[in-house]
């Protein structure tokens, strides 16, 4: 997308810490980044989302872990939703990809409703789309804003530690605890690993 703009591409670590808040906000601090916020935002969304669609998955892998933990959730009948502000779409087809789709429920995803995280309806409509309450919720999570989404809307929250976030790990607090290993999520839930 940068490129298309004659910009110099930004580096892993500068894209990273941009990431959390949907494709919209990527895109202006990518192009505030290269001193570009006067360009054509909508154009410069599609030409991300071009991008982006066309190798959403070339990349993308699973966390170690993750494969046994969400079995093991899932045989204790733990009913899981995918919450994100990427694209609900992308995060679908990523998640097939991945061949995860069988252990959620529902994916709800950055253009799902007109709000996305941090604004705690977005979890809240979970909640009641899974007829729970907050407080026997959990929001599993690597970034402030899984933090500040769970803290609003009164969802007991899980830091992971590795994953995409602005700041140090160390500054974001976890209502519950914060996480080295997904291998780590059943025992603290009482689920045993098979």
């Amino acid at each position: 997308m940068l490129a298309s703009l004659g910009c110099e591409p930004l580096e892993l670590g500068e894209v990273r810490r941009m990431i959390g808040d949907g494709v919209a906000t990527l895109v202006a601090r990518a192009l505030a980044a290269r001193g570009r916020a006067q360009a054509d935002h909508a154009a410069a969304t599609q030409t991300f989302m071009r991008q982006y669609e066309a190798g959403a998955t070339s990349l993308t892998t699973v966390y170690p872990g993750v494969d046994t933990t969400l079995q093991a959730l899932h045989a204790a009948a733990i009913p899981l939703a995918v919450c994100t502000n990427k694209p609900a779409g992308l995060a679908s087809r990523i998640l097939e990809h991945l061949g995860l789709t069988r252990y959620f429920a529902q994916v709800l995803g950055g253009d799902s409703l007109p709000f996305r995280k941090p604004d705690p309806r977005v979890l809240l409509a979970l909640v009641q789309a899974f007829d729970t309450t907050a407080q026997r919720s959990l929001l599993v999570g690597d970034s402030e804003v899984d933090a500040a989404t769970a803290a609003g809307a009164g969802v007991p929250f899980v830091l992971m530690s590795g994953g995409y976030r602005r700041g140090a790990v160390a500054d974001i607090v976890p209502s519950i605890a914060a996480l080295e290993s997904f291998a780590e999520l059943p025992a603290l839930l009482g689920v045993p690993l098979r």
